[in-house]
């Protein structure tokens, strides 16, 4: 049986019940339960420094220890899974920061598959999608084309209980199509290869 695709997965909002983080639980769950093949493991981007070069190369070390510690997870990853909150039509600070950092040479993002999901007001968070994709582009990443993933939060029935946690079901099954698209393209590109 072959190993398993590993994840990356990386929430954009820093909030304790964010549902940009209640979705990345929420493809947790459904890859223990209901998708054989993938491992997905929430990457904490929180306590990252702000991007600064003079941060790096001190003391003979490339990057600070906690820099270090995220790109060499998105090393080890086949794919990664973005939740992107849209703040003000773009992409959240703390995710752009995480993205910036990984970016550094060597990109660690180069020839990785992604997939991008979101929740928020009005579009679901779709303009930062399409900002993240841009940004996508030169950093070599592969996203999957479909299906997108944009979850009005805040239109009647609730798609997130007061945690923050998903218990929209239909949301659920679309997630769960994401995720196997994200390991269809990811073992696409890894028979190729």
């Amino acid at each position: 049986m072959a190993a398993p695709i590993k994840v990356a997965a990386i929430s954009g909002s820093l909030r304790k019940s964010s549902f940009n983080s209640g979705l990345i639980r929420s493809a947790i769950e459904l890859s223990k339960s209901s998708i054989h093949g993938i491992e997905i493991e929430f990457i904490d981007i929180s306590n990252l420094p702000i991007i600064n070069t003079d941060l790096e190369n001190q003391a003979g070390v490339a990057y600070p220890s906690l820099v270090q510690s995220f790109r060499h997870k998105i090393l080890e990853a086949d794919s990664v899974l973005f939740a992107s909150p849209e703040y003000n039509y773009s992409i959240a600070a703390p995710l752009k920061n995480a993205i910036d950092w990984a970016s550094r040479a060597p990109n660690v993002w180069a020839g990785k598959t992604a997939a991008i999901v979101s929740a928020g007001g009005g579009f679901g968070g779709g303009r930062s999608q399409y900002h993240l994709r841009q940004v996508g582009v030169f950093l070599d990443l592969h996203f999957i084309n479909k299906p997108e993933f944009f979850l009005n939060a805040f239109q009647p029935p609730a798609k997130f209980n007061s945690d923050g946690d998903l218990i929209d079901e239909e949301a659920k099954i679309r997630l769960k199509e994401v995720l196997l698209s994200l390991q269809g393209l990811t073992l696409s590109l890894q028979d190729k290869s």
